[in-house]
């Protein structure tokens, strides 16, 4: 069996969820412009806290309810996320599926922001940072380890498990841009770098990894 797992933010999105996101709700006097900022610099340089980072995006959902975050998500979708995929990503995203091969969506970004995009790429699988819910609605509170780094190596192994396989018994692709998903990179056969950062550019010509969207 055949199974693509990919990136979302910079690899299948030429931006970042979180961050557009947190330029929505800046923009609609739910966080504050420089607190926004703030993060924007944590995320760019790499120096951030992972569960924090989630529970921070999630935090609206807490403060306004499901319901009155729902509009400002729609905006972020229709507006800014939906029209961002790079045609690269998504040209062999639609390869896999058209090959018959099964594939995953492995995101840091918390599932009610990513739940809807999984949907419209028609993606089944979706590992992504989990939120808390009740009774089927958000609470606006993580809900587990964020999936990021060696916990999304961990998450997919899980998911694998979960079927009854292990890595051993799929022909496993990750589609990547960041030097943070090298866990998960290292564990598949076919680690292919996406529009890369400078580590995992340096990396990828190292060991002769595939790279997309250079």
């Amino acid at each position: 069996m055949d199974v693509a797992f990919f990136d979302l933010d910079g690899t299948l999105l030429d931006g970042d969820t979180d961050v557009l996101w947190g330029d929505v709700l800046t923009e609609h006097g739910v966080f504050d412009p420089e607190t926004t900022a703030a993060f924007q610099r944590d995320y760019a340089s790499g120096d951030l806290d992972a569960e924090d980072f989630v529970a921070r995006f999630l935090s609206p959902i807490a403060e306004h309810g499901h319901e009155a975050c729902l509009p400002w998500l729609n905006e972020l979708l229709q507006e800014h996320v939906f029209p961002s995929f790079r045609p690269q990503a998504i040209e062999r995203l639609n390869w896999h599926r058209e090959s018959g091969h099964e594939l995953v969506l492995a995101t840091a970004t918390n599932e009610f922001l990513t739940s809807p995009i999984a949907k419209h790429l028609h993606i089944p699988n979706l590992l992504a940072s989990p939120a808390e819910s009740a009774g089927g609605v958000y609470t606006g509170k993580p809900g587990g380890p964020a999936c990021f780094r060696a916990e999304k190596l961990r998450y997919a192994t899980s998911w694998l498990e979960s079927s009854g396989r292990s890595w051993g018994d799929v022909n496993a692709y990750f589609y990547s841009d960041s030097i943070h998903d090298l866990p998960l990179l290292e564990a598949v056969q076919h680690p292919v770098a996406v529009a890369p950062d400078e580590a995992l550019a340096s990396l990828a010509a190292e060991r002769g990894w595939e790279v997309l969207a250079r």
